[in-house]
């Protein structure tokens, strides 16, 4: 069903543009220095597919070891459990990105080789 709403990844070059079409990507309200709103999620996107991802992280804190790892980092600092749901869905559409451009077998010992600062 993934690869059918997101047209097989071929149209995006990025999990970033990925996450942005879902309607996962968080918005910034806010209007001069007074008036600021609570970012939330765009919801601009496709739905279909939020609603997929959103039903899919359930399993996936239970079963994904990275997934369950980042929910309950989320948590632990204080945020909502629907916050850390919609956080989870991200990762999962990252997975499945990374998973589809790259072409490898999912592997859940992967660590990135990538330093982060």
């Amino acid at each position: 069903m993934l690869v059918v709403l997101t047209g097989g990844f071929d149209r995006f070059t990025s999990a970033a543009e990925l996450c942005s079409y879902a309607g996962l990507t968080p918005v910034i309200r806010q209007s001069g220095s007074s008036v600021k709103g609570r970012p939330r999620i765009s919801k601009i996107g496709n739905q279909k597919l939020r609603n997929l991802l959103f039903m899919c992280s359930f399993n996936a804190c239970k079963y994904n070891k990275a997934c369950r790892d980042l929910y309950e980092r989320i948590v632990a600092k204080g945020k909502s459990k629907k916050l850390a749901l919609i956080a989870v869905c991200n990762k999962l559409l990252k997975q499945a990105f990374a998973i589809a451009k790259s072409g490898l077998i999912y592997d859940k010992e992967y660590k990135s080789t990538l330093v982060r600062n």
